[in-house]
């Protein structure tokens, strides 16, 4: 199991400013993986879903994961090395800077590290908190996709 950075709460996040995390165990992304996001998207192109023809014609050689998967993975991971006790609930307030480097080909393994970039109190107590987020693709060079986090975490 990875070390995981417990924050025990809200006002605790200012002192975890550049504090690094991770990384995660990681994740297998298979074609059943894929196909089920296909579905519940919509997105079907056949460089996700037809491993034939991915195998044929595409420049990767076979199917790749959807980059919104690639991200969609991030809370799974993230909640593997990262967590901050005493809140009510967590807000996902979006990505900035996000850039997706490498393709995830199918049968792939994903792992997630991060730093915290900042933190600034908002009203009723709350806590927006900028993590800087790379998902790290086995035995690729550079990440599959980095990106700057935004969550918001209330009491």
């Amino acid at each position: 199991m990875p070390d995981r950075l417990v924050v025990p709460n809200i006002e605790a996040l200012a002192d975890c400013i550049d504090t690094p995390i991770g990384p995660s165990e990681g994740i297998t992304v298979d074609q059943a993986r894929i196909d089920a996001f296909a579905r519940a998207t919509g997105d079907d192109q056949w460089i996700h879903t037809d491993s034939e023809r991915a195998a044929r014609e595409s420049p990767f050689g076979q199917t790749i994961a959807h980059g919104y998967l690639t991200l969609a993975l991030a809370p799974v991971l993230l909640r593997e090395i990262f967590s901050v006790e005493n809140c009510s609930q967590i807000i996902n307030a979006g990505i900035d800077r996000l850039r997706l480097k490498e393709p995830v080909a199918a049968g792939s393994r994903l792992r997630l590290t991060g730093r915290i970039l900042g933190v600034r109190r908002v009203p009723g107590g709350a806590a927006r908190v900028n993590l800087s987020l790379s998902w790290e693709l086995e035995g690729a060079k550079r990440p599959a996709c980095r990106g700057e986090a935004v969550y918001v975490y209330f009491p």
